[in-house]
């Protein structure tokens, strides 16, 4: 059922609000958690999912773009690399379903290919 314009809203403020907790946090995984399971994630099924499922978990929560941008930033962030593969197809998935070509994304995921 799609969401209407003022649920959407609502929705994608809750979603930013969660994610600049999480880019904000020190890497403690029960704070990550806490925060996490806001968007029906923790860090066990961040590390398990695979980036497609992440991009289709991502769509059922409809993140909008600017969303989905900074949780590729946080999932970039994540200590030891361990998820800039799901950042970068995070990345990759804003540059192509959005339509619009962004050069900060294009050099974000330079970046994160560089650390990969």
């Amino acid at each position: 059922m799609p969401l209407t314009a003022g649920l959407r809203d609502e929705e994608n403020e809750r979603i930013n609000n969660i994610l600049k907790r999480l880019l904000e946090l020190a890497f403690v995984p029960d704070l990550l958690d806490t925060e996490l399971n806001g968007i029906g994630l923790n860090t066990a099924t961040l590390l398990e999912m695979t980036p497609e499922g992440l991009v289709s978990h991502l769509e059922k929560l409809h993140f909008d773009w600017q969303n989905a941008e900074n949780f590729a930033d946080f999932l970039s962030q994540f200590p030891e690399g361990k998820l800039i593969a799901k950042a970068i197809v995070v990345y990759e998935y804003i540059q192509k379903e959005s339509k619009t070509f962004s050069f900060d994304i294009y050099h974000k995921i330079a970046a994160a290919k560089a650390h990969e």
